[in-house]
């Protein structure tokens, strides 16, 4: 289908090509050369006559001249359209034209004069003046020609205008210096060749007006052509377009409803039937909301409805609309209305949409996602108390076997406790790691940066795989980068529980050889980079197997949790916590030769700390607690006998209370200096005895949860309640005493004030 011709191929690129200043040059150019032969034939019928009244020896010289000029003329416009597609520049063509309209000019003066000619016996009187009439009458064609052409070529025409000229006024001059002198027939002349220039210039200007006027006429002409070819395009691409979206209405998914001003309905597609249950005929002068509403749309969504129409504006609402067969639908509906000329309503479109599944499968969706939850925290609250049930036992296991170890026993009684210490531990170790990870599967992991010295960091924990290392007769080796900064700031703790977890998974699969460990790290942008490397000459992992060694509870290879036990959590938590810090662990392995894992971790530089933040160190001299007033709260007797039996030695008053309720009671009986505050306990938990406690107005004591939930909620659910300070069990004689002795200055200073 044709749409218009575009701006490159239009009525005004057309006019514009034609009246350019090089296609003007052009057809000057065809107009000379195309009438070669007939000016031929009427110049050789002049010169005929010149010889008859002459001799035919000087016609035949004179036609001779005209021809050398027309040639050279004619060859040089024939070759133009050569010479242009050969990218010479339009300057030099039309300079190189009017040369050859020279030439033609010179020719032409020549054929012209050539019978006056002083020694050309051609039996002309010259004694006493020149009679030039031949001269005229044969320059003044060529001067008309140069008139008609001048605005096409405007150098040629001047040229030729010029030799039109200056010939006959040259002549005149020759007749006047040769004696003629000025006489009246001289005088005759020279008004004559004055009247006659003077006609060609006047025929020069009308014939360059009557161009304007035709070229004037010939722009407006295109002009109006071109806007009659875009409004007619424009009408083709609106009913093309008016075409389309009949098409799109008619065959849309979407029901489609046109409404006029009032509301009623003019016109409906097939999808509407099909939505509605409704026909053409029957929506046909219907209201919408008579015929389809369901009862069950909100009355507000109704009158924006109603608004939509009352003030032509779009809208975008759900409603509940009611089949033909009664049954209910959801409908997404989207009214936008088109106005006529003066601003008026002229017909509503409605475009709407079945969204019934769509509102089923979100109500599903919610039920679902309300279901997640309720499982995340059924798993949160099964881990909690998972963790205090197993922790609870593993208190009394863990704080008995340490007190039967440190009783004096024999060599082989001390084995057997270290041993169950030893079990104690790992066990211990498991719990932590099943809880670590639940809390970053809850996105629940949270670090604690503070400065530390990286060097400490990992000596200390090479230390303590020392021991593990020697039982095996395995070389373990550290290596530390030169310049490596004195502090940094970063979670050290989790840094040490990467580190730990690669080195003691390097020793566990280690048989012989050796494992090390090289530390270093560049300045980054914005902190530190700290990097680190543990290499082994282990049993490695197969190629295909080292994508699953970060997935959780997997090994690279099912019998190794037989041969060396484990859960697979270690290097799936290292990972978690490497990406925490803004890193990653990458694993490089050849099966049977030894596995090299390099951690990653963004670190910032070390920060200044005030004053206020920085403790004093905890005094480790048991007089520190002289005198110290001590209430444990806790509900499991073997949990206070252990505490009991830790303390016993000490210049400690200690007494205990079985639940919160009576922790209550003998706070305000004993009155404690610090309470361990056990968190689960039988009447009153320790978060509600601790609110009861600091709503007392009474010296408030320092209050410490000693609690078996590790969660960090369960930590900020201690400090909200107004505890000072969280221990998780089980706990350790040590831990136990570093805690009293840090707490101890704080609590004298309470009491004494």
């Amino acid at each position: 289908m044709n749409i218009g011709k575009g701006p490159a191929d239009g009525p005004l690129a057309s006019y514009e090509r034609k009246y350019s200043s090089f296609e003007l040059m052009m057809r000057y150019a065809k107009g000379r050369y195309k009438t070669f032969w007939p000016r031929q034939v009427f110049v050789f019928g002049i010169c005929v006559l010149l010889g008859l009244a002459t001799d035919m020896r000087i016609a035949a010289l004179a036609f001779t001249a005209a021809l050398i000029g027309d040639i050279a003329d004619s060859f040089c416009l024939w070759r133009l359209a050569a010479l242009a597609a050969r990218d010479i520049p339009e300057a030099r063509l039309r300079l190189l034209t009017t040369l050859s309209a020279a030439v033609y000019g010179t020719g032409m003066s020549i054929c012209a004069t050539l019978p006056y000619w002083p020694w050309v016996e051609a039996g002309v009187d010259t004694d006493h003046h020149l009679d030039i009439l031949f001269t005229i009458a044969f320059l003044a064609g060529i001067a008309m020609n140069a008139a008609i052409t001048l605005p096409y070529h405007r150098p040629a025409s001047v040229v030729w205008m010029v030799f039109f000229c200056a010939v006959p006024a040259a002549m005149l001059g020759v007749d006047l210096v040769e004696g003629g002198g000025f006489t009246t027939e001289w005088q005759l002349h020279a008004v004559g060749i004055i009247t006659l220039t003077g006609f060609m210039f006047w025929l020069a200007a009308y014939g360059r007006r009557t161009f304007e006027n035709t070229r004037q006429y010939n722009l407006a002409t295109a002009t109006q052509q071109q806007e009659l070819e875009a409004a007619n395009a424009r009408l083709q691409d609106q009913r093309m377009e008016a075409r389309r979206l009949a098409l799109v209405a008619e065959n849309a998914n979407d029901s489609v409803m046109l409404m006029d001003r009032e509301g009623r309905i003019t016109w409906v597609n097939d999808s509407f039937t099909r939505i509605t249950g409704y026909s053409f005929d029957e929506a046909l002068g219907q209201m919408p909301g008579d015929l389809l509403n369901s009862g069950e749309t909100d009355p507000g969504t109704i009158k924006m409805l109603q608004d939509s129409i009352r003030y032509a504006q779009p809208v975008r609402v759900e409603i509940r609309n009611r089949r033909k067969d009664g049954r209910k639908v959801w409908i997404e509906t989207s009214q936008v209305p088109m106005l006529n000329s003066d601003g008026k309503l002229e017909t509503l479109i409605a475009v709407e949409r079945d969204i019934t599944a769509a509102k089923e499968h979100a109500r599903q969706l919610e039920k679902a996602r309300i279901a997640a939850e309720e499982g995340a925290r059924a798993k949160s609250d099964f881990l909690a108390t998972m963790s205090h049930e197993i922790r609870t036992p593993m208190n009394g296991v863990i704080g008995m076997a340490q007190l039967l170890r440190d009783s004096g026993l024999s060599k082989e009684q001390a084995l057997y406790a270290d041993t169950i210490l030893s079990s104690a531990d790992m066990l211990l170790a498991l719990i932590n790691d099943v809880l670590d990870f639940s809390k970053m599967d809850a996105e629940e992991l949270t670090l604690s940066p503070v400065n530390f010295d990286p060097r400490s960091c990992f000596e200390t924990s090479i230390r303590l795989l020392q021991a593990q290392a020697d039982a095996k007769g395995l070389d373990l080796e550290l290596e530390i980068q030169e310049g490596l900064p004195a502090q940094l700031h970063g979670d050290d703790r989790r840094i040490r529980q990467i580190l730990m977890n690669l080195a003691g998974n390097a020793i566990k699969f280690t048989k012989q050889g050796r494992v090390s460990v090289a530390l270093g790290g560049t300045p980054a942008a914005g902190g530190y980079e700290l990097t680190f490397t543990v290499t082994d000459t282990g049993i490695g992992i197969a190629e295909d197997k080292l994508g699953e060694v970060f997935e959780r509870f997997s090994q690279a290879d099912a019998a190794i949790s037989r041969r060396f036990g484990g859960t697979g959590l270690g290097l799936a938590i290292s990972r978690r916590l490497a990406e925490a810090m803004g890193g990653g662990i990458a694993v490089s392995s050849e099966l049977g030769t030894g596995s090299c894992f390099a951690v990653r971790l963004h670190l910032q530089v070390a920060q200044a700390e005030s004053a206020a933040q920085t403790e004093p160190a905890a005094p480790s001299a048991p007089a520190a607690l002289d005198g110290l007033r001590v209430l444990v709260a806790e509900d499991n007797a073997v949990n206070r006998l252990l505490v009991e039996k830790f303390l016993n030695a000490l210049p400690v008053e200690l007494t205990f209370a079985e639940n919160g309720r009576e922790a209550v009671a003998k706070f305000e009986e004993f009155v404690p200096d610090v309470i361990l505050m056990d968190m689960s306990m039988p009447e009153m938990d320790g978060l509600e005895a601790t609110r009861a406690i600091r709503a007392l107005a009474r010296p408030q004591p320092l209050i410490v949860a000693l609690t078996a939930n590790a969660f960090d909620s369960d930590r900020k659910a201690c400090l909200a309640a107004g505890m000072d300070d969280f221990m998780s069990k089980p706990i350790s004689k040590p831990k136990l005493l570093d805690l009293l002795a840090r707490l101890a200055p704080q609590a004298q200073r309470r009491r004494a004030g």
